[in-house]
């Protein structure tokens, strides 16, 4: 019995998980929040404790792990976290390598939950497709002719940071505009925040206001998803905005490299048919006529990271 621990350090949540190779179902499973003032030693300390949980003291065959963030693939270094502190240059392969002595592989999370998604999930049978999550943030992952695809320095679909409206807020990258800052859960609950504060607004948001009793600190991606389906203005129009930001994105992307298949993970694509039905559009009209393509929710779901990552590691000496 060869056992895989997964691994998936996100921006806002843990997660592990261990299964036998060539199996499609978790042995042991479990996921924690990260606490809202976390940083590197934090998410480790967590993660650490979820894989002894898991494991009671047998040793894996092989560990893949998915990180939120930018990693050097080659060396298993993450260069940094947008959203925790304290991940700058962080030899995490070496580190699990050391602590649990078996291979390690660790890659950029929306570059694993692509494999996850083409090995296991609704890209299997397609040898060229992007895979996007939108949560805490938004960053892609390519599969090419049927192999991951990294880039020169490892930063291959960075769709998050495409500027799409150059007028527009700025991101935390620096640029106005970004899909990014305008498509993302928490920057969603910004958007609304600034709207409903502005004494200029036209629009109400009563609903939203009633959902977090006036709280406007408590206002969430998921929340706003919530009263736009109830159909309170200000959440509605900060989902479409969502929406376009990434259709126009898709749209360009595919004009520039025409892969076969759109597949979006994380949580903002619960959002509902309406926000479904904008990216659909925008990205249709922003595509020249002969680009064809699909876009599909992720299969896989929220796991599509975790899976990626029992693909990393059995798919090792496929891309070596």
């Amino acid at each position: 019995m060869r056992l895989i621990l997964a691994l998936d350090f996100g921006g806002t949540k843990l997660a592990a998980g261990v299964v036998n190779a060539g199996s499609r179902e978790w042995l042991y499973y479990e996921r924690r929040l990260s606490p809202a003032n976390a940083d590197a030693s934090t998410d480790l300390k967590i993660m650490r404790s979820l894989i002894h949980s898991l494991l009671q003291d047998v040793t894996p065959a092989a560990i893949g792990v998915s990180f939120g963030g930018p990693v050097d693939a080659t060396t298993g270094t993450v260069r940094l976290s947008h959203h925790v502190p304290g991940w700058e240059n962080i030899p995490l392969k070496n580190l699990l390598e050391e602590e649990f002595g078996v291979l390690t592989s660790v890659d950029n999370d929306a570059n694993v939950a692509a494999l996850g998604e083409q090995q296991f999930g609704a890209g299997q049978g397609y040898d060229s497709l992007f895979y996007m999550t939108i949560s805490t943030g938004v960053g892609g992952g390519w599969i090419l002719n049927g192999k991951p695809w990294r880039g020169a320095m490892g930063m291959a679909g960075e769709i998050g940071h495409m500027v799409v409206d150059p007028t527009g807020p700025i991101c935390l990258c620096g640029k106005r505009g970004c899909v990014e800052r305008l498509a993302s859960g928490p920057y969603m609950a910004q958007n609304a925040r600034e709207i409903l504060t502005n004494p200029q607004a036209i629009l109400s948001g009563e609903l939203l206001k009633n959902l977090v009793g006036n709280n406007l600190n408590l206002l969430t991606g998921q929340l706003i998803s919530e009263a736009a389906a109830k159909g309170d203005d200000v959440a509605t129009t900060v989902l479409q905005k969502s929406a376009w930001a990434l259709g126009l994105g898709i749209g360009n992307v595919a004009n520039l490299v025409n892969p076969k298949l759109f597949i979006l993970g994380g949580s903002v694509t619960k959002a509902g048919k309406s926000w479904w039905d904008t990216l659909q559009k925008t990205a249709k009209e922003t595509a020249l006529p002969e680009v064809t393509f699909e876009i599909l929710p992720a299969a896989l779901g929220d796991d599509a990271p975790l899976w990626g990552a029992v693909a990393l590691v059995e798919e090792i000496g496929r891309w070596e």
